[in-house]
């Protein structure tokens, strides 16, 4: 972590255990006033740990390098909108990649890197898998809630039909990646499973898919994990396993001594910027190679 306070590793690990499993808020501040030797110390705390929209943008909106728009595509039970983009620049048809958010909905966070991966090259989107619920409200807490409600099968088909908007696209080369984060991270694992006509997947720190549906990949699969991150971590031997037997084209890296969710720049308390400028550039590097 570069350029903010060190945080205590139990106070980071009980945030992620909040977010991500079953702590409820006013446990989870409980919890935390007691580690951190009170209430007033721990809501200092907050906004470190939570994520801080207002630093979301490495590339701004109105960036005249980038042109980005809001679309919908068709799901199996409706209309899914999304943010797209593109580099203004370049003329022709482009390599296509997904980007598929955390379990926060397609904030601004995940919009600023759906132009990060414009400005590298790419025919970009990112769904609002919350679409169907609504779509994303401002309030994380609530978007988690919306996040877990959604019916998997439903949200994996949802996907499908966004790797399939893209390969379509009239600005698409029809090759097409998923690039997910944290619980879309999983998903990206899961289509890779399922969408035959996939290019590549990059999981950062995801879930893992189940392990009789790994040999169905075709794409070349690209892996983020941090080195602190044991809930996710757990699932790696089983998963590199059955990307060996199976044949498939993949790279894995741990990144050691960081936090899951280490690439959100919005989040202070676990982003790390050597370890996420290395994932980036070697993310950009494997999709300019797999979707040529």
């Amino acid at each position: 972590m570069q350029g903010f306070p060190k945080l205590p590793q139990a106070a980071i690990d009980l945030y992620d255990e909040y977010t991500h499993i079953t702590l409820d808020r006013r446990l989870f501040l409980r919890r935390l006033s007691e580690l951190v030797g009170g209430t007033a110390a721990a809501y200092a705390l907050l906004p470190l740990l939570e994520a801080n929209y207002a630093a979301a943008a490495i590339i701004e909106p109105d960036d005249a390098r980038i042109t980005s728009e809001t679309v919908s595509f068709d799901g199996p039970d409706g209309p899914v909108s999304g943010y797209l983009a593109r580099p203004s620049a370049i003329i022709g048809p482009l390599p296509a990649v997904l980007v598929i958010h955390e379990n926060r909905g397609l904030n601004p966070h995940i919009q600023d890197v759906v132009r990060r991966a414009a400005q590298a090259g790419f025919l970009a989107v990112g769904p609002d898998f919350l679409s169907p619920a609504g779509g994303t409200p401002e309030d994380q807490d609530q978007a988690r809630e919306m996040i877990s409600a959604l019916d998997p099968d439903a949200t994996l088909g949802n996907a499908l039909s966004a790797v399939a908007y893209l390969k379509g696209h009239e600005s698409s080369t029809g090759k097409v990646g998923a690039m997910g984060f944290c619980w879309g991270g999983g998903l990206a694992n899961r289509i890779a499973t399922k969408a035959s006509d996939l290019n590549a997947a990059v999981a950062f720190y995801g879930r893992v898919p189940p392990a009789a549906d790994i040999a169905n990949i075709k794409a070349r699969v690209l892996l983020h994990y941090a080195g602190l991150d044991d809930r996710i971590n757990a699932g790696i031997p089983e998963y590199e396993a059955g990307l060996k037997q199976a044949g498939i084209d993949y790279e894995l890296y741990v990144y050691e001594g960081v936090n899951h969710a280490f690439h959100n720049d919005t989040a202070a308390a676990r982003y790390d910027k050597s370890a996420a400028d290395i994932a980036w550039g070697r993310t950009v590097n494997f999709l300019t190679s797999a979707l040529a």
